[in-house]
């Protein structure tokens, strides 16, 4: 059965396609990405589609110290490369994130601005921009386009379900069908694609989570992250969460670890996985019923759990055909 795997050619020898090593692998060394604040903001914070921004979020739990608007940009990749350098002494290149909110939420011309400065660093290789479907067009995508030419370029959507119920639950302010048109623009112009998804979400089962990939298989996209919802502090989720627990599907460790498999099995081959969970700093959360494992050991127990089922990414899929 391992054979069945084998001729994937997974890297690192993994039952699935880990994004581990992937920069290296295209561009011949590992590039790490620096998170940037831009000071963006969302069109569902602002009023353009509405107010209070999604119910689950709260930005300051996901980028790191060094990442603030009130500095340059240049200056928070300074910082940035030396927060890393502790852990990869012999990066020489990078990537510019652009991570807090939505970072196409712009003129175009303001965008211009921002990416060329991010661009002319002297470290700095290309740029990854995470945003939200509803922020781009034709115009910003041929752009984008044009630097991929001479560039590293990755588009990040945050799609995070792909059920215009649970959408419209959590004020995101689109539907999964302007998610699919962003990310179909995007890969006809060449340009790399990633997509984030969060498991867990009120009103959604298990079923109805591993039915998604099928729809996810559908987008033509490099790479996903999926990360288990994270009930943190002060957000209108922690709200929902302690009146209608009911409407949440929690997961053990244990479940986690099967359910994800379960996820794997139905996800194509191609995808490449670069994160099966997230990680919110303690202090953001009022729980954390998998204690203070790292996501290194989660890597390696789901490494086990692949093995112990004797299964592997894209299984079903490649069952079906």
């Amino acid at each position: 059965m391992s054979e069945d795997f084998e001729k994937y050619g997974f890297p690192e020898g993994k039952r699935y396609n880990s994004f581990v090593g992937y920069f290296k692998r295209k561009y011949g060394e590992r590039l790490q990405k620096i998170v940037l604040d831009a000071g963006f903001t969302c069109p569902n914070r602002d009023g353009k589609v509405g107010r209070g921004g999604c119910t689950y979020c709260d930005n300051a739990a996901f980028h790191p110290s060094y990442s603030t608007a009130g500095k340059s940009l240049h200056q928070q990749m300074d910082e940035g490369i030396e927060f890393h350098k502790v852990r990869y002494r012999t990066t020489e290149h990078y990537l510019a994130y652009f991570q807090a909110y939505s970072n196409t939420y712009a003129p175009l011309e303001r965008l211009k601005v921002l990416y060329e400065e991010a661009l002319s660093h002297p470290q700095v290789v290309g740029i990854v921009i995470g945003t939200r479907p509803d922020c781009v067009d034709e115009e910003k995508l041929d752009y984008l386009a044009e630097l991929a030419r001479k560039h590293v370029v990755i588009v990040e959507y945050g799609i995070e379900s792909c059920y215009d119920e649970t959408l419209k639950r959590i004020n995101r302010g689109h539907d999964f069908e302007t998610a699919r048109r962003a990310v179909r623009m995007t890969a006809e112009r060449g340009i790399d694609v990633g997509v984030h998804f969060i498991l867990g979400l009120p009103g959604e089962t298990r079923q109805m989570m591993l039915d998604a990939c099928g729809l996810i298989n559908d987008l033509p996209i490099r790479s996903v992250k999926f990360h288990q919802l994270q009930i943190v502090k002060g957000t209108r989720m922690e709200q929902e969460y302690a009146e209608r627990p009911q409407d949440f599907e929690r997961f053990s460790l244990e479940e986690y670890l099967d359910f994800f498999t379960d996820m794997l099995e139905r996800l194509r081959p191609d995808i490449h996985i670069e994160r099966f969970v997230g990680e919110v700093p303690p202090r953001f959360v009022n729980e954390t019923p998998w204690g203070l494992i790292r996501n290194v050991e989660l890597l390696r127990l789901l490494d086990r759990r692949l093995e112990e089922r004797q299964t592997w990414q894209g299984r079903l899929v490649c069952q079906k055909k």
